[in-house]
């Protein structure tokens, strides 16, 4: 289910380091949920900079957004490290100014949310209980 798009500014990073990114995010992503990495899908959307502004100008310095997707019921404490945890890899790899990055978590309802079709509260029903529970 996890799911984390990072919009980056086109032409900021090299394609290889933005690569990397996504690589390392799913690793980090499926470590601080405790998931199979192989459940992770991540997406880098690379906007052209005249499509991107900060301060209500274009143009200004690299200031990444991620939004990192998870299923209702995570524990608070596990989506604090996620948003800490994907920051510094902003910082990490792209060489991102920490101030500068922002992100969020939305978390979905497992009803809300499907796998293959069929809703998640069905198709992970037991790991859903476990994590509420």
């Amino acid at each position: 289910m996890p799911v984390l798009e990072v919009h980056l500014v086109e032409g900021d990073h090299a394609p290889a380091a933005v690569a990397r990114l996504l690589e390392a995010a799913s690793r980090r992503y499926a470590e601080v949920l405790e998931s199979p990495v192989e459940r992770i899908r991540a997406y880098a959307t690379l906007h052209p900079r005249e499509h991107w502004a900060v301060g209500g100008a274009t143009g200004g310095a690299p200031a990444p957004y991620f939004t990192a997707i998870v299923l209702e019921g995570r524990p608070t404490e596990q989506r604090h490290r996620l948003l800490a945890e994907l920051t510094d890899l902003l910082v990490d790899v792209l060489g991102a100014t920490r101030s500068r990055v922002r992100g969020r978590i939305i978390q979905v309802p497992p009803d809300d949310w499907a796998i293959g079709g069929v809703p998640a509260s069905a198709a992970r029903r037991d790991e859903i209980a476990a994590r509420r529970g």
